[in-house]
């Protein structure tokens, strides 16, 4: 497992606002997601020849 690049507590606060319960593998997975989405971003940002990833390479 890699490191959590998310909240845990505000996660989970978030979704028992909406009424449920947060399983033991959501939090992973939701990081994992996250890294996916930086390292697209990275690969546009550089795409671009830039090297400050920027709100639009999102």
């Amino acid at each position: 497992m890699s490191d959590i690049l998310i909240v845990q507590s505000k996660v989970k606060e978030v979704i028992k606002k909406q009424g449920c319960n947060t399983a033991s593998d959501a939090v992973d997975a939701m990081s994992k997601q996250v890294e996916g989405m930086i390292k697209k971003a990275i690969d546009r940002c550089k795409a671009n020849g830039r090297k400050t990833v920027k709100a639009t390479d999102f």
